[in-house]
Parts: C-alpha cells; sequence; structure tokens
C-alpha cells in the first residue's frame, strides 16, 4: 500500500442558481490573454443539452478516456502507442473551433466616434477576436444551451438520455433541467497524462493536481482528444496547451480556488482524501462499468485509521495533511454520507470532482402532493429529474447510488422540518435511509449552512521540504510558457524560443 493525498472537490448540484459566476471569475483571473479567448477553464452547463464543446460526452466521436481490452489491461480509447503515433500530424479526434465557439468582442468604439448627423444610428457590430474581421453573425457562445434555450431535436442529442424514452421530455409539462458546472477533474487515472507524447503532462504528488509543463509541451494536442471531459485547450498564440490548474498558487496557500472562493449558492466543498496509489490500477480496470464507482471508493482510505495514519507518516504524508483530511468535508460526503457521486466514471480516469444529484425540483413536486408517498419518503424513482439521467451522468447507469444519495438528502429534509416546524423529533425517515441525528445535524450543517471553515479544508504546502529552495528564490514565478518577460516570446522552427541575434552592424560610440 503506498498512500498519496489529493485535494478533491465536490459541488452541491442541488444548491447551484446557474448564475455563472465561477466561469467569470475563473475567466477574467486565468484565460482573460490573447489565444485562450474560445477557453473556459470552468463553465455551467444546462443539462439536457450537448455542453460545451459541442457532444464533448460521446467518446464514440472524440475517442476520450480509456477502454478495457480483453487482457484486462487499460488502452486509451484513442489507441495503442502505434496508433497515436499515426495521428500525431492529423488527428480526426480532434475538436474544432466550431465545436467550441468563435470568441468575439464588438466594435464599442464606433458607438464613440460615429460622426453627428448620421441617418443611422450607431451600433456595435460583432468582431472575431481571432481574425479580427467582423462576423456577419454569431452561430454559438459558450453557453449556448443555458436554461433550455435551442429546440428539443439539440437537446435531444445529449448522451445522457441513453436508455430513456426522451420523446416524451419534449413537451413542456414534461421539461426538466439542472446546472452542471464543470472543470478539469484531475483525475487519479488522467487518460491526458497517457496519450501526450511530449511527456509534458504531470501528476503533483503532494496534491494530486494535474498540470502541464508549458516547456515541454510542443502543442500536438493528443491531451485534448484524451480527455473525455475536454477540459484542455489549445492556446493558438503560444502554440501550447492549456487547462485547469486548480489555481495551484492558492492552494499551497491553504486557500480555496477561484471558483469556490467566489462560488454565490456556496455549493463547492474542498478537502484532503488519502488514497492508496496501488489500488488505482485495479479500481480503473474493473470489468463491469457499474461497478466503477464502488471500486474508487475503495482506494479512497480512512484518514481515523491508526494504521493508515502509520503509514501515511511513513510514506512522507505531514501531519498536516492527515489532519486536514480527517476533517474533510470532500470524504464526509462522499465516502461516509455517500451524497456525492463521479462524473461520468465509465470512463476509467477516476475523476476527484464529485456531485450531490440535485433534489430541489423533486422536492417541490413532492411538497405539492403531485407525487406517489412511499411510506415517510416520497417515491423518488418517478421524480421529475429522471433517475435514470442522473445515473447516466454520475454512476454509469446504476440508478441504485442515486436513488440512496436522493433518499439520504429528502430524509435530512423531513428529520429537520419536523423538529424546525413541528418541533418534534422524526427519525423515521432517518432509520429508513440508515443515517442517525448525528448524522442528519451534520449533514443540514454542512449542506445547508455551509460556513466557510466547513466548505474549505485545505492545507498549505510544506515548502520546507522542498530542495534546493534559495536558488529558486529569485526565480521565475507563475507563467504561460513564454518566460518570464511576457507574451511575446518568438518560436523557432522546433518550437523552442527563438535567441534574437544581436545586431553587429550598428556602429556605437566607445565609452569614455
Amino acid at each position: 500500500m503506498k498512500i498519496r493525498s489529493q485535494v478533491g472537490m465536490v459541488l452541491n448540484l442541488d444548491k447551484c442558481i446557474g448564475c455563472h459566476t465561477c466561469s467569470v471569475t475563473c475567466k477574467n483571473v486565468w484565460t482573460s490573454r490573447e489565444g485562450v479567448e474560445y477557453a473556459w477553464f470552468n463553465n455551467v452547463e444546462t443539462k439536457p443539452g450537448q455542453g460545451f464543446p459541442t457532444d464533448w460526452e460521446n467518446q464514440e466521436k472524440y475517442k476520450g478516456g480509456w477502454i478495457r481490452k480483453i487482457n484486462g489491461k487499460l488502452q486509451p480509447r484513442m489507441g495503442n502507442r502505434a496508433m497515436l503515433l499515426g495521428k500525431i500530424f492529423a488527428n480526426p479526434h480532434l475538436p474544432g473551433i466550431d465545436d467550441y465557439y468563435e470568441p468575439f468582442d464588438f466594435d464599442y468604439q464606433n458607438l464613440h466616434t460615429a460622426p453627428e448627423g448620421s441617418k443611422s444610428q450607431p451600433i456595435a457590430r460583432p468582431r472575431s477576436l481571432i481574425t479580427g474581421e467582423r462576423m456577419a453573425k454569431i452561430e454559438k457562445g459558450p453557453n449556448w444551451e443555458d436554461d433550455l434555450g435551442g429546440e428539443f431535436d439539440k437537446l435531444a442529442k445529449d448522451k445522457n438520455f441513453d436508455n430513456i424514452q426522451k420523446a416524451m421530455y419534449s413537451q413542456f409539462e414534461n421539461t426538466f433541467m439542472m446546472y452542471l458546472p464543470r472543470l478539469c477533474e484531475h483525475c487519479l487515472n488522467p487518460a491526458c497524462v497517457a496519450t501526450c507524447p511530449s511527456g509534458a503532462i504531470y501528476k503533483r504528488e503532494e496534491d494530486g493536481i494535474v498540470l502541464i509543463d508549458q516547456d515541454k509541451c510542443r502543442g500536438w494536442r493528443m491531451c485534448i482528444t484524451g480527455c473525455p471531459y475536454k477540459k484542455i485547450y489549445f492556446n493558438w498564440k503560444s502554440g501550447k496547451s492549456e487547462k485547469c490548474i486548480f489555481c495551484y498558487p492558492r492552494i499551497e496557500a491553504g486557500q480555496p480556488t477561484v471558483c469556490s472562493e467566489t462560488c454565490v449558492g456556496r455549493i463547492r466543498y474542498l478537502g484532503v482524501l488519502l488514497y492508496d496509489a496501488d489500488a488505482i490500477e485495479r479500481a480503473a480496470s474493473t470489468e463491469n462499468e457499474k461497478d466503477l464507482y464502488q471500486r474508487q471508493l475503495e482506494v479512497f482510505l480512512d484518514p481515523n485509521d491508526p494504521k493508515v495514519i502509520e503509514q501515511a507518516i511513513k510514506d512522507g504524508i505531514p501531519l498536516s495533511v492527515i489532519e486536514a483530511a480527517q476533517q474533510s468535508p470532500v470524504y464526509k460526503m462522499a465516502m461516509e454520507w455517500k451524497l456525492a457521486l463521479p462524473l461520468h466514471p465509465e470512463y476509467r480516469t477516476l475523476p476527484m470532482v464529485w456531485y450531490v444529484p440535485p433534489l430541489s425540483p423533486i422536492q417541490s413536486a413532492a411538497d405539492a402532493g403531485e407525487l406517489g408517498s412511499n411510506g415517510i419518503l416520497p417515491n423518488v424513482e418517478s421524480l421529475r429529474i429522471p433517475v435514470q439521467y442522473l445515473a447516466n451522468l454520475l454512476t454509469a447507469g446504476d440508478t441504485k447510488p442515486v436513488l440512496r444519495a436522493l433518499k439520504r438528502m429528502l430524509a435530512m429534509r423531513h428529520y429537520k422540518r419536523a423538529e424546525t416546524v413541528d418541533g418534534k423529533v422524526d427519525t423515521r425517515a432517518l432509520e429508513e435511509v440508515g443515517l442517525t441525528e448525528a448524522q442528519a445535524q451534520e449533514m443540514y450543517r454542512y449542506l445547508a449552512i455551509a460556513n466557510y471553515e466547513d466548505r474549505f479544508v485545505v492545507p498549505s504546502s510544506h515548502r520546507e521540504l522542498a530542495r534546493e529552495a534559495f536558488p529558486e528564490k529569485n526565480g521565475c514565478g507563475f507563467t504561460f510558457g513564454d518566460g518570464c518577460h511576457g507574451s511575446d516570446t518568438k518560436f523557432n522552427l522546433f518550437n523552442s524560443r527563438r535567441i534574437d541575434a544581436i545586431d553587429v552592424t550598428s556602429k556605437t560610440e566607445p565609452h569614455p
């Protein structure tokens, strides 16, 4: 057993209001630069829908993630090394700019410089941020399907409608929607790392964050295809790939990510998870896709187990990280309460950004008396958001974990409503779903109140363990792969920095 630690995230979809604050703040901090105008490290999608980029969940088209071969070994869906090499100069599975959107701005200056007395009112026309030319029509945007925008024929192409009679959901009275914030999953078994020909992508040992070495990246873009979540973007200005860095400068300082810090609905939770690195391959190679969720749970370790603590210390895990893991809200939601679920575990990447399925539309329908009652709790199998849809999204089609999570949240609400409204203690619902009163009270504190110190338990990094820290003190800080001096670095034929020649023809006056 080799113990490692990772900073994971849980998003409570039950509270997401679709305000896009996380997307805007992330955009302002990390991708408001030339070359990545179209890139959104964090975006909020409305489900059902094809998402961003279009149809990103269709791995038959994009070939992302892993597949299990007949011999039980894993292989990138793109193919083996020879197949990757054959596609290195012409990748047919790469999303184009039209699958994202052509970034644009508007000629606002025209509103100020238009001549007086003009017979027509000046307007601000859209202009492409790639070509600089005016656009006749805006064809797409990063949140083009926001709030069920568009006709149902396009929304119905959502891969999560598999095994569901989706025709009935085209009727207005049967429509449903939910918000799905997405970012890099910082997987335990990242396919992007395996498909990078340059070896530029790596996973940090101390916190599990997956990063791209901008000095090693050569812009082959195989990682874009390899990532099944399509959260790696190509910077056409620098010729490098970029992705969500999980705000690692903030994580190292013990602070939450920008998207978590600015979340209006308090839906994001950050915490440390201890896991067995030796169990990753066995878990990802599970034959039945529906068992992948349970196998990933078995990879995580109990931070309160004395044997785990002893082994973690031997493996170099600092005590502050172990203590943070013991207080981790991510561990509570994923392991203790079984509320949080992974996004598309069938990709076999073992993602580390998990989601609590939404309950709000369910509870409102139950309160209205529109649902049949199953004892104390309403019959969650016949709710507005299809359970099978949530299962296709979060548990590879297995409805049992989704039903358990929904029932437990309903039971917690039933218990707290009886306590605050009726002034009595009613534990019947809790007993039905296997929860104690102490667990229900703690769930209420974490899910409903969601105090800052409960949501974010992030230990600061131990830089005293780094080697040769003194030479790094005056070194270059965070860059985008173009040196310490700016973003206008020129590249030579071999994609390395060009050393400008010294002009020896100019004469200089001798120094007196």
